[in-house]
């Protein structure tokens, strides 16, 4: 036996496409007045050797030295070395020459963040505060290296100064060995005896 009662849905039949033509309005609208993005470009690594700078973050090219041998590093130097001077190649240079696992030029890794810092360049002012951040760290490396050699030069000087001592008493020690052994003295005996 049919049932009297036929359950219909909401979206069966000439209803379902007035709910499909307001819902793809509605979107559509919804869509133009949305702002125009630009589109994401992927970040590209680009050979090392290449002699174009690649559009990646200065970050990302931070991890990228950390793969690479120091042979890779020294030729890195050389690319960049040649490259024209821009904020971004100044920065990537800084960190080069900072870089711990390369043959290190905090002075000149300095320079190259101070030209950074002093720039009113927009590509630059971007790069202010990881220019900052890099310059305070090369600050401090460099404190850091200076205490470290003061108190090498200072254990060394120690180490010299404990070894002159040591001369010194070994010195004595001889001298006292070469000199003649003293008599042991006599006790006089006592002539008042008993009277």
């Amino acid at each position: 036996m049919k049932s009297k009662y036929v359950k219909r849905s909401v979206f069966d039949g000439p209803l379902l496409g007035s709910l499909t033509v307001i819902l793809s309005l509605v979107l559509s609208g919804c869509a133009s007045n949305l702002p125009e993005e630009s589109p994401v470009q992927p970040e590209i690594e680009m050979p090392i050797s290449s002699p174009l700078p690649s559009p990646m973050s200065p970050l990302s090219y931070y991890q990228l030295l950390s793969r690479m041998t120091p042979a890779e590093l020294g030729r890195e130097r050389m690319v960049l070395a040649a490259l024209p001077r821009s904020p971004n190649t100044q920065l990537r240079l800084a960190m080069l020459f900072g870089y711990p696992r390369a043959q290190q030029d905090m002075p000149r890794a300095m320079t190259q963040l101070d030209l950074v810092l002093k720039s009113n360049d927009p590509a630059a002012v971007a790069l202010h505060p990881l220019a900052r951040i890099l310059a305070d760290n090369y600050a401090e490396r460099q404190r850091m290296d200076a205490y470290l050699e003061r108190q090498g030069q200072q254990l060394k000087e120690s180490q010299r100064k404990a070894v002159e001592l040591q001369e010194k008493i070994d010195d004595l020690a001889d001298i006292e060995r070469t000199l003649p052994q003293r008599p042991r003295a006599v006790r006089p005996v006592g002539s008042g005896g008993a009277k």
